[in-house]
C-alpha cells in the first residue's frame, strides 16, 4: 500500500472514534468503543485535542467482511524516509497488500522506527496496519474498525477522521452520499463506486468503497491526496504517522484589474495563519511596474509562528500597452463641389483595441451635399471604449454652380432611412382612394395600463386559432419586476401553442427606442424564421410563452415592449403580469388583482387584426399619398375590453399588421414616410427589406423618411407595416415624382 493510502487510513480510523475514552498505549487492540450507527443516526463527538465537537451522519448499508491477516504495506514514495506528499499517488506503483513487500511494485518507504519524541508530538497522528490502535500526541485511542487491505488497496473507515483531524463528517440523504469538508474543501463518496468528487469534480479511487459492520471504508490515497495531508509509512513499525500540522493559507488580489505597461501595480495579500501570525512571506515574479507586454506568473507563499510555509498561490497577469487614443480620419471623393452635388465620404478611422463597431462618431458639418457656396468644414470625433478621443477635420470649396436644387437633391439621393424637410403642404396632394379587408386574427393589446403602479394582472384573455400579441408597459412600481405571461390550458384535452413571429425590446428607459426596436426584431423574426416554436399544454397546465419578456428584470421607469404572432388549436388563458422580480410567476398568479386601465391608452381584444390594402391603378404620376391610422380611410377595429366587458375603439390601429400591395408604382417616383399625428419612430419592410423610419431617431410631421425609390421601370411595391408603440398616428405614405438626373 502506498504511503498516502496508509496515511489517509490512519487519519480515518483515528477520527472514526465514537465517543471513545483515551487508554494506554499497552492496552488492548479492542476497541473501547464500538458504536454501531445505521441510516441518519447523528453522532456529536469531542475531539480531545482541540476541544471542537464534529457532527456526523452516517449511511445506512450492508456489512462487507473486508478484514484482512495480512500487515498493510504503506504507499511508497521515493527516497528513505521521505515525507509523502498529496499529488504523488500515481508515481509509486499500487498499493501493497502485504507488510512482506513493503516496497509494492519495487519503491522504498521508511524504516525508521518511531521515536519518543514523535509519539508524543500534537501535530503527529499514528495509526497501525491492520489495528484500531490510533496514537495522538502520546494518546492511545481505538477506532471501531482496523484499516483494512482489499485487492491491495488500504482502506479507512470514514468517520475516524472526525475526531483526531477534526473534519466535519456528514450524510447527504437526497444523494446517498458521504460528505467530508475541510477548509473549504468538500469530498463526495458513495458505496459500492470507485468514482468521487472533489468540488465537484469526478474523480477516480484505486478502489471502491463499501461498507463493513455498519462502517463506511473508503481507500486512504483518495482522502489524503484530496486533502492535502501529508504522511510517512514506518514499515517496520508497521503504521502510518500523519503529518496534522495545519499549514497557513497564501492569498493574494492584483489591482488594477486590466494591468498596463509602465503603470504601477498594487498587490493586495489576504493570506491567513493557521497558528498564530505571517511572520514571513515569499513572492516569485512579482513586479511592481511591467516594462513588456505578455503574460506572467506571480507566485506567493507565507510562513507562520509555527514555522510552517504555505503552498505557493499563484496568479497569471496579462501585461498590455496602455490604451491609445483611436485614429480619426475619413477622405471625401473629390476636394470641390457644386452646390447640390453629392458629397461621398469614406471612413478610415481605427482603434488600437476596439473593432470599428465599437467607436462612438460625432460629425459636425456633415452634409450629403452643401447649397451655398464657399469652404465647408466636415469634422469627425471618434471616441473609444476608454473614453479617449480624437478628432480630425477636412474642408472642401463649393463652387457658385448649381447641380441640383435642395428639394430635388433630397428626392434624389437621401439614402432610404434617411430623412429631409419637406417643402409644401402634403395635407393638398391627392388620397389614393384604396380599399382593404382583414383577414383573422385576434389582436390582444395589453396597453392599459401603460405605466403599472402596483403589481397585477395587467391583462387577461381566452384566444384561440391565429393572434397577435401587442405588449407595452412601464414599470412604476418602485422596486424591481418582471413581466410574464402565463399560458393555461383551460380544456380537457392537451393544446399545442405555436410563435411564429415575435419582436422584443427592453427594457430601456425610452418606450420609443423600445418600441421601435420590438418592430425591428418582429420582421427579422419573419426574415430568419428564427422565433419559431412549439409548446404543448396538458389539460390543466400553466406554462410561461413569450419568455424573452421575463428574461431581464424592470427597474423603474423602464419600459419592454413586445409583438408576436402566435397559433392555437384550442382555446387558452393568457394572463398578462407585472411582479416582483424575485416571486414565482405560477405560484402567485391566483393572488393577483386584475388592474384598472388608466383611462389615456387603449387596451382591448380584436379580431380580424391583418388589413391587407391592395392598389392596382398607377402611383406616382403626379405627388399622393396614402393614409393610415386616420379613422377614415383605415377605420379603428373595434374591440372589447375583456377584464370588464366594455366595447372599446383601437384608436389609431396599434397591433395592426398592414400588408399593403401596389401593383403598379411609376417609374422614378420616391415612397417616403410622413407621420401627421406627431413623432415617430419605427421601421417597415419593403419588398423584403427592413427600412429604418429614420435610423437615428424620430421623424416629425414637417419631415419625411425614404423608404423606397423605384427605378426606370414600373414596379410592383409590398410594404409591411405596423405602428411602433410609443409613436404618432395617422401616417402618410407619400408617392413623390422625381426629378430627371443630371448626366
Amino acid at each position: 500500500m502506498k504511503l498516502k493510502t496508509a496515511a489517509l487510513l490512519t487519519v480515518l480510523i483515528i477520527s472514526q472514534v465514537a465517543g471513545t475514552l483515551p487508554v494506554s498505549a499497552e492496552s488492548s487492540n479492542t476497541p473501547a468503543s464500538q458504536e454501531a450507527v445505521s441510516g441518519a443516526e447523528v453522532t456529536t463527538q469531542a475531539n480531545p485535542s482541540s476541544g471542537v465537537q464534529t457532527t456526523e451522519e452516517q449511511p445506512q448499508g450492508g456489512q462487507t467482511d473486508a478484514t484482512t491477516d495480512q500487515a498493510v504495506a504503506s504507499e511508497v514514495v521515493e527516497g528513505e524516509g521521505e515525507e509523502n506528499q498529496p499529488g504523488t499517488e500515481n508515481q509509486g506503483g499500487a498499493d501493497s497488500a502485504s507488510a512482506g513487500n513493503p516496497d509494492g511494485e519495487g519503491n522504498q518507504t521508511t524504516e525508521k522506527p518511531a521515536t519518543s519524541e514523535t509519539a508524543g508530538n500534537p501535530n503527529e497522528l499514528i495509526l497501525y496496519f491492520n489495528s484500531t490502535k490510533m496514537v495522538h500526541g502520546g494518546t492511545t485511542y481505538h477506532a471501531p474498525q482496523p484499516m483494512q487491505v482489499k485487492k491491495g488497496v488500504s482502506y479507512v473507515p470514514i468517520r475516524a477522521l472526525v475526531d483526531r483531524v477534526g473534519f466535519k463528517v456528514s450524510y447527504d440523504q437526497k444523494t446517498k452520499e458521504t460528505l467530508i469538508q475541510k477548509d473549504g474543501t468538500e469530498l463526495r463518496f458513495k458505496t459500492d463506486s470507485d468514482q468521487y468528487l472533489v468540488n465537484g469534480v469526478a474523480k477516480t479511487m484505486k478502489g471502491t468503497s463499501y461498507q463493513t459492520n455498519n462502517t463506511f471504508m473508503v481507500p486512504l490515497t483518495a482522502i489524503m491526496q484530496a486533502l492535502e495531508i501529508p504522511y510517512k509509512v514506518d514499515n517496520q513499525g508497521k503504521r502510518v504517522i500523519m503529518n496534522l500540522q495545519a499549514k497557513p493559507v497564501a492569498k493574494f488580489t492584483v489591482e488594477p484589474k486590466e494591468i498596463f505597461v509602465g503603470e504601477p501595480v498594487l498587490y493586495i495579500t489576504e493570506s491567513k495563519a493557521a497558528e498564530g501570525t505571517i511572520i514571513n512571506e515569499r513572492w516569485e515574479g512579482r513586479q511592481d511596474v511591467f516594462n513588456a507586454p505578455g503574460q506572467y506568473v506571480v507566485t506567493y507563499s507565507v510562513q507562520d509562528s509555527s514555522g510552517a510555509w504555505s503552498a505557493p498561490y499563484s496568479v497569471k497577469l496579462n501585461v498590455i500597452q496602455p490604451n491609445q487614443p483611436p485614429v480619426a480620419r475619413f477622405e471625401t471623393d473629390k476636394p470641390e463641389y457644386k452646390m447640390g452635388e453629392l458629397i461621398t465620404i469614406t471612413d478610415f478611422s481605427y482603434d488600437d483595441r476596439d473593432p470599428k463597431e465599437l467607436l462612438t462618431y460625432k460629425w459636425e458639418n456633415r452634409a450629403y451635399a452643401y447649397f451655398t457656396p464657399g469652404p465647408q468644414t466636415i469634422k469627425l470625433t471618434v471616441t473609444d471604449r476608454g473614453g479617449l478621443s480624437t478628432t480630425y477635420e477636412h474642408t472642401v470649396n463649393i463652387t457658385s454652380e448649381t447641380l441640383y436644387s435642395e428639394e430635388n437633391f433630397n428626392m434624389l439621393f437621401i439614402p432610404e432611412g434617411e430623412k429631409y424637410t419637406f417643402i409644401g403642404n402634403v395635407m393638398s396632394r391627392d388620397k389614393l382612394n384604396y380599399s382593404f379587408y382583414d383577414e383573422p386574427s385576434t389582436l390582444i393589446r395589453s396597453n392599459s395600463p401603460e405605466t403599472v403602479n402596483s403589481e397585477g394582472i395587467v391583462y387577461r384573455e381566452t384566444a384561440s386559432g391565429d393572434m397577435r400579441f401587442m405588449i407595452h408597459h412601464v414599470n412604476n412600481v418602485n422596486k424591481d419586476v418582471k413581466m410574464y405571461v402565463v399560458a393555461t390550458n383551460i380544456n380537457n384535452a392537451p393544446v399545442t401553442l405555436r410563435t411564429d413571429y415575435l419582436g422584443f425590446a427592453g427594457p430601456s428607459p425610452i418606450a420609443t427606442a423600445a418600441g421601435k426596436r420590438s418592430v425591428q426584431n418582429y420582421f427579422q423574426s419573419m426574415l430568419d424564421g428564427s422565433k419559431q416554436s412549439s409548446v404543448t399544454l396538458e389539460p390543466g397546465e400553466q406554462k410561461l410563452v413569450m419568455t424573452e419578456l421575463s428574461a431581464i428584470r424592470m427597474r423603474q421607469g423602464h419600459v419592454i415592449s413586445l409583438y408576436s404572432d402566435m397559433y392555437s388549436d384550442l382555446p387558452v388563458q393568457f394572463d398578462v403580469i407585472m411582479i416582483d422580480d424575485q416571486a414565482d410567476p405560477l405560484e402567485v398568479l391566483d393572488q393577483l388583482p386584475i388592474l384598472d386601465r388608466d383611462g389615456v391608452h387603449n387596451r382591448g381584444t380584436y379580431e380580424d387584426s391583418t388589413r391587407v390594402i391592395r392598389y392596382a391603378d398607377l402611383i406616382g404620376r403626379q405627388p399622393e399619398r396614402l393614409a393610415l391610422g386616420d379613422n377614415a380611410d383605415d377605420p379603428n377595429l373595434v374591440g372589447v375590453d375583456p377584464m370588464v366587458g366594455d366595447i372599446t375603439h383601437n384608436t389609431g390601429n396599434f397591433g395592426v399588421l398592414y400588408k399593403i400591395t401596389l401593383d403598379r408604382v411609376a417609374p422614378n417616383v420616391l415612397i417616403s414616410f410622413n407621420p401627421r399625428g406627431g413623432k415617430y419612430s419605427g421601421y417597415a419592410m419593403v419588398n423584403g427589406k427592413i427600412v429604418p423610419i429614420y435610423s437615428l431617431g424620430q421623424v416629425s410631421p414637417t419631415e419625411q423618411a425614404v423608404l423606397h425609390r423605384t427605378g426606370n421601370f414600373e414596379q410592383k411595391v409590398e410594404i409591411l407595416l405596423t405602428a411602433a408603440p410609443g409613436s404618432n398616428l395617422p401616417i402618410n405614405l407619400l408617392f413623390t415624382p422625381m426629378p430627371s438626373r443630371v448626366e
